[in-house]
């Protein structure tokens, strides 16, 4: 596979539906983060969620401390690892760079987003958003945005295909650290959204660069004019 051939990570088809999706989930991360900064406390549905969440029996605890090391640095490290060189092995360059780049990007924004809106949970941890969530999230998108823009399926299905990834992705995630009580679920809801509104737009810069670079080689190739 040549360099001009290999596929976009954003596939023009989709690039109109998360666009927009991008623009909205940074919204709702921005006013999340504006009601939650300085708590420390769960309002009254998250609450009830917890307890929920938390009051799972003894194998779900096991499945939800298995999900959360899959988030942790040498989890996320192994993930990330299999996914690359997935991509390498077909020669997916982009989605390669998008794996690495987007899933770092995701959690970077996590962490600065956490200093700033200040939101704690047991005794001082700063909590929102989740990064593990975020990860997550992004992850699932790293890998279903370039592989259903790859084989075409169009717009709609292929829309509703890389969301539900996200969805599938987040929500396990998401889960599992409200689960153990380290989020509240408005942190794994907010780190879904951030890994939303930054792996688009990750994907796009990545696309957008590399035809910048394709194109520079092929007029260096073209035989100089006399």
């Amino acid at each position: 596979m040549t360099e001009r051939a290999a596929p976009a990570v954003l596939a023009p088809p989709l690039r109109a539906s998360f666009g927009p999706a991008a623009a909205l989930a940074a919204l709702l991360v921005a006013v999340l983060g504006v009601r939650y900064a300085g708590d420390s406390e769960a309002g009254r549905v998250e609450a009830r969620i917890r307890a929920v969440a938390e009051g799972a029996g003894p194998p779900w605890r096991q499945l939800a401390v298995a999900t959360d090391f899959l988030g942790e640095p040498a989890g996320a490290a192994m993930l990330v690892a299999a996914a690359v060189t997935s991509c390498l092995l077909v020669r997916w360059f982009r989605a390669a760079v998008l794996t690495v780049v987007g899933t770092g990007l995701a959690v970077g924004a996590t962490t600065l987003l956490k200093h700033l809106v200040g939101r704690t949970i047991n005794g001082g941890y700063l909590s929102y958003p989740s990064g593990h969530t975020a990860f997550a999230t992004a992850l699932a998108l790293a890998v279903a945005l370039p592989a259903v823009g790859r084989f075409g399926p169009g717009r709609a299905v292929g829309t509703l295909l890389v969301f539900a990834a996200a969805l599938i992705g987040g929500a396990a995630m998401g889960w599992a650290q409200v689960a153990l009580g380290a989020h509240y679920p408005t942190d794994a809801l907010g780190g879904w959204c951030t890994a939303l509104a930054v792996t688009p737009v990750t994907a796009r810069l990545i696309d957008r660069a590399a035809d910048r670079r394709v194109g520079r080689t092929d007029r260096a190739a073209l035989p100089e004019r006399r």
